[in-house]
């Protein structure tokens, strides 16, 4: 007992000191290498762990080149851009002038609802508001809202705001989603209609969005080729 004890605190001195020394990232903004070491690191931690018998060296000494091998890795990905988005690769533009780009975001093998559910987490409900969007090596969304939807500063006159429910999703990639529809207030004829003026029909809708205000947004898909 007083082995396992004492290993477990020694891996757990030897674990600290490798994360720690690959720097303070979160694992959500971890480089896809960082993330693969830090992964090996845990294994290998936790084979030494259950196997007593073999000596401590054989999990220590593996954590050690991983991490001098990151270290390595590191200063080659700094030094030389090619080999860096090689490793990393590039950040992907999604949206561009208020466009979204669909062939990219079906490249990066990303849906809607992963793409609205990363833009609700920077306060932003509708798409249309977007301006341009950019999706980081590390799996992140960043985005730029249009002029009209930035937040105010001291500077901007106020103005008096009608409060509004975030814009329902009614089609998502061709299909329609009949409780977005009911709830957003939406008839079939005021859908038939809309779709009408628009020159397109639901197959054809990439995402349809609208609030209770019957404010809504097309984006059609992109024809093939």
């Amino acid at each position: 007992m007083t082995i396992m004890v004492i290993r477990t605190f020694i891996l757990y001195i030897v674990v600290i000191f490798s994360v720690r020394f690959m720097g303070k990232r979160q694992i959500g903004q971890m480089q896809p290498t960082e993330l693969v070491i830090t992964i090996l690191i845990s294994n290998i931690a936790t084979i030494s762990l259950e196997n007593t018998d073999a000596p401590l060296t054989t999990g220590i000494v593996p954590i050690l080149f991983l991490i001098s091998f990151e270290v390595i890795m590191s200063i080659i990905t700094l030094r030389y851009q090619k080999f860096r988005y090689l490793v990393s690769g590039t950040p992907q533009i999604i949206i561009k002038n208020g466009t979204l780009d669909q062939k990219k975001l079906k490249a990066l093998r990303m849906s809607v609802d992963d793409l609205l559910e990363s833009l609700r987490e920077m306060n932003i409900f509708d798409i249309s508001e977007v301006q341009f969007a950019i999706v980081e090596t590390n799996g992140k969304i960043s985005a730029y809202q249009k002029t009209p939807y930035q937040p105010a500063t001291k500077k901007d006159v106020t103005s008096v705001m009608h409060t509004t429910d975030p814009p329902y999703i009614i089609i998502n990639d061709g299909k329609l989603l009949h409780r977005s529809q009911t709830a957003a207030g939406i008839t079939t004829q005021k859908l038939e209609k809309i779709l009408k003026e628009n020159k397109t029909k639901i197959q054809d809708v990439f995402l349809m969005t609208s609030d209770k205000n019957g404010n809504y947004n097309i984006i059609k898909k992109q024809k093939k080729g």
